[in-house]
């Protein structure tokens, strides 16, 4: 059986605004966090971030399920739909050291993303039809999230 193939894709670099914090029960905690903006670079998408859509995240016992809607604009113009579902935890020493402005190594705590796409722009409908996986991490306050293609 053939093992998959993770291709560098991109890394989306999203501005975002302090969270929001929801509130939900003694057990969890919802916040949402608003997107600003930000840049796409890399070998097969380059553009920016649009202001507007945001992440929903319910943390539960140390871990967060993350939810992040938001658009993209290619170089070309095309606009492009990104659902963000993921995970993020950390240790209290990794925490401390987030908030306390350290760009941490995405190796020293677990952010992972599986990035889904909707565009109907023939150059970048690839996007609509592969699976892709991110590595994310926070860094010079923004969220950065490696993605790569699943070949």
């Amino acid at each position: 059986m053939r093992e998959p193939v993770l291709e560098p894709a991109f890394e989306i670099r999203v501005d975002i605004d302090p969270h929001l914090r929801i509130g939900r029960g003694a057990d969890e905690e919802l916040t949402f966090t608003p997107v600003v903006g930000g840049t796409v670079s890399g070998p097969l998408l380059r553009g920016v971030v649009l202001p507007g859509g945001g992440d929903w995240a319910v943390e539960r016992s140390g871990t967060a399920q993350l939810e992040a809607r938001y658009l993209l604009r290619a170089d070309d113009g095309a606009v492009i739909d990104i659902l963000n579902r993921g995970y993020y935890r950390a240790s209290a020493e990794v925490e401390e050291r987030l908030a306390a402005g350290e760009d941490v190594p995405e190796s020293e705590y677990y952010f992972r993303t599986a990035p889904v796409f909707q565009t109907d722009a023939p150059a970048h409908r690839w996007l609509a039809e592969h699976q892709f996986i991110g590595l994310a991490r926070d860094e010079a306050g923004q969220v950065c999230v490696r993605v790569f293609v699943v070949r």
